[in-house]
C-alpha cells in the first residue's frame, strides 16, 4: 500500500529547496541568519532572516535551517543547502546517536551534554515533519544563493552592533 503522505512528497510541486547561512561578529558575539526558500516548480522564492544580540556561529547556522523548515506548511520534501558541515553531519550522522545517548555525546573518555541542545532538539522535530536531505557548499565561494544568504545574516547580524 502506498502511504499518501509519500505520494504528497513525491510530486514536483512539493519540491523546495532551502540555501541557509549564519554569521556572527564575534563567536560568541552579536549574530544572523538568512534563508532563501525557493519553489523550483513554481519559480517563487522568499527570503528571510534575523539574529541575536549575543549568539554563536553555530547557533545562528542551525537557526537558519530551523527557520526555513518552520516557514513550510504541509508535508515537503526538502533539499536544504547549507555551507555548513555541523549542520549537514549534525543532522544525518550525530542526531540519532545523541538522542540515542539521551542528548550526549562522548568527549575522550567522558559523556558531555550536546552543544545547542534546545537548538538540536528543535531541529529533530522539524526534520521527523518532512523528507530533508543535505547539500553542502564552500562558503565565500562564489555560489550565488550562499552569497546572498550570507550577506542577509551578516546585515541582520550588524542591527545588533553599536
Amino acid at each position: 500500500m502506498i502511504d499518501p503522505m509519500q505520494q504528497e512528497t513525491d510530486s514536483p510541486s512539493s519540491f523546495v529547496q532551502i540555501f541557509t547561512d549564519g554569521a556572527c561578529k564575534g563567536n560568541p558575539g552579536p549574530g544572523g541568519w538568512a534563508y532563501i526558500l525557493r519553489h523550483p516548480s513554481s519559480g517563487t522564492e522568499k527570503e528571510c532572516s534575523g539574529g541575536l544580540a549575543q549568539t554563536t556561529n553555530n547557533q545562528m547556522e542551525l537557526s537558519a535551517v530551523i527557520n526555513g523548515l518552520k516557514a513550510l506548511k504541509s508535508r515537503t520534501k526538502v533539499e536544504v543547502i547549507t555551507d555548513s558541515v555541523y549542520v549537514a553531519k549534525g543532522s544525518k550522522e550525530w542526531l540519532r546517536n545523541w538522542k540515542k545517548n539521551n542528548w550526549k555525546r562522548r568527549e575522550g573518555k567522558k559523556w558531555k551534554p550536546v552543544k545547542n541542545e534546545e537548538l538540536w532538539r528543535e531541529m529533530d522535530e522539524l526534520l521527523s515533519k518532512h523528507d530533508v536531505s543535505f547539500t553542502v557548499v564552500k562558503g565565500h565561494s562564489g555560489h550565488i544563493e550562499n552569497e546572498r544568504c550570507d550577506e542577509l545574516a551578516v546585515e541582520a547580524a550588524l542591527k545588533f552592533m553599536n
